[in-house]
């Protein structure tokens, strides 16, 4: 009995400091706003489009407070709002220092020209987007981003190994019609997703014979036809092809 009662007022007795500890610090200053100010600041990242002078203006306005003022949810908030930023993770180092990890959005694809679509598929504004010529051009409705990625990845797997072409677009009207860009820059004009495959495979069968003898390639196609489909040749080929049926 004796040997419990013991017990219980030894832990009594710490449960009492761990209270009155916080109190005693604030008391005698141990956690004062500008107790051991946060002055250093250390980036823990590799990155490409963040430069490090974005990083460090988003996040002085947060230094200079004591270590237990610091508030790391803030300065979390101020970097992770620079556009190229995808998560921040921040921690503080005793005494000073204020540790930043940064993680880049990765881009995918080009969003309607003027915004770019993540590789974990959020949509975002970034500087210089209009300028990044060698990513995928999607563009459609922003309700049916997903339906046009879904689309551009079909359509690519459709185009290996054919007659030498690639895609390098894709994009999608008001009306639900569907277009194909070309690394040639060559418009290929779908129509509804249903008779995408149909409509594709039936064009790839015969673009070898097609293009024959055509060095420049072609510069538009419309598959919307029941029983082939219409080429139009760049100005240059003076070759006549106004319709193809099959």
């Amino acid at each position: 009995m004796k040997g419990a009662a013991a017990t219980r007022i030894v832990a009594w007795a710490i449960a009492i400091t761990l209270v009155a500890l916080p109190v005693v610090g604030v008391m005698q200053g141990w956690f004062a706003s500008g107790r051991w100010p946060v002055t250093q600041l250390k980036v823990e990242a590799e990155f490409t489009h963040v430069s490090a002078e974005q990083i460090r203006s988003a996040a002085i306005p947060h230094l200079g407070k004591g270590f237990f003022a610091t508030d790391l949810e803030s300065v979390r908030k101020a970097i992770g709002g620079l556009p190229w930023v995808e998560s921040v993770e921040v921690r503080k180092r005793w005494p000073d220092t204020l540790l930043v990890r940064i993680y880049e959005r990765q881009p995918f694809a080009r969003w309607n020209e003027d915004r770019l679509i993540s590789r974990q598929g959020q949509v975002f504004d970034a500087p210089g987007a209009d300028q990044m010529g060698d990513l995928p051009r999607l563009s459609g409705p922003d309700s049916r981003l997903a339906e046009v990625v879904s689309f551009y990845a079909q359509v690519r797997k459709s185009f290996e190994g054919r007659a030498g072409m690639s895609v390098t677009g894709v994009s999608l009207t008001q009306r639900g019609s569907w277009s194909v860009i070309t690394d040639s820059g060559a418009e290929i004009v779908i129509g509804d997703r249903e008779q995408a495959d149909r409509r594709l495979a039936r064009f790839l069968d015969v673009y070898p014979q097609l293009i024959a003898g055509h060095r420049g390639g072609f510069a538009y196609a419309d598959l919307r036809y029941t029983n082939g489909f219409a080429i139009r040749w760049p100005p240059s080929d003076n070759t006549a092809t106004p319709k193809v049926g099959t």
